[in-house]
């Protein structure tokens, strides 16, 4: 008889090892929505639109001019500055100019062709152009956002998980995403941990889930060559623990 409980004690605790060792190996999945990274591009200069060469939903590269202002008075400006700087280069090499002025000169033909090359609103960026908030005629104050890009090369998906496991989470970690439908996976890492607790977001279906205290992590991850992955689509964030 006690050779049997013996055994059964071996037994059960090759079980419960086993199992620690495969729960603590295991990796465990959030669900989140994908976020692309998204640049607000702004004018630089106070003046009318004359121009804008995209729309919704249109693909644009690093660079590419996105917009033109009319500019006329920017460009006049410019035309004056770079008359009065070759005027005042050509006085230098004689006994009539003066290094102070010259250098005056040449500080303000710098600034004027500096503001007439924020003439053409260009994309910091490449990737698709999200939202378009003005249009041809339409008057664009300085600061103020002329349209919304999109770099889908990589996208953020935030989770939140509970505080009991954190202590398994570090900024850096390598993580694995895939979408439920396909089950495609897609290599990224964690770029945040909030330092406070939250209710669990609305979107999260339950009433009593969203009554739960939880950390936001916020993943990238990077697209594939297809940009397979878009805005809104649902991810599963499968966190390897760190070894």
């Amino acid at each position: 008889m006690k050779k049997v409980i013996a055994i059964v004690v071996v037994l059960l605790l090759l079980a419960v090892t086993a199992g620690l060792i495969f729960f603590r190996h295991t990796p465990f999945a959030y669900s989140g929505v994908v976020e692309a990274v998204e640049v607000d591009v702004p004018s630089r200069l106070s003046d009318t639109i004359s121009e804008i060469n995209v729309q919704e939903g249109s693909a644009v590269q690093k660079g590419g001019v996105l917009a033109r202002l009319d500019c006329r008075d920017t460009r006049l400006q410019a035309a004056i500055a770079n008359k009065e700087f070759k005027r005042a280069e050509t006085l230098l090499k004689t006994t009539a100019g003066s290094r102070e002025n010259y250098d005056l000169k040449k500080h303000q033909n710098d600034q004027a062709a500096l503001y007439e090359s924020w003439c053409d609103i260009t994309s910091p960026i490449s990737g698709k152009v999200l939202y378009k908030y003005y249009e041809p005629g339409e008057f664009i104050a300085a600061g103020r956002k002329l349209v919304t890009v999109a770099d889908m090369a990589e996208v953020d998906v935030w989770v939140y998980v509970e505080h009991d496991l954190l202590a398994r989470l570090a900024v850096g970690q390598k993580v694995t995403g895939f979408l439920p439908e396909t089950e495609q996976t897609f290599d990224g890492e964690i770029l945040s941990i909030n330092d406070e607790a939250e209710f669990t977001p609305k979107n999260v279906q339950t009433r009593r889930e969203r009554e739960r205290l939880v950390y936001g992590v916020k993943t990238r991850f990077k697209n594939d060559a297809a940009m397979t992955l878009k805005s809104g689509m649902t991810m599963e964030v499968a966190f390897e623990e760190e070894k």
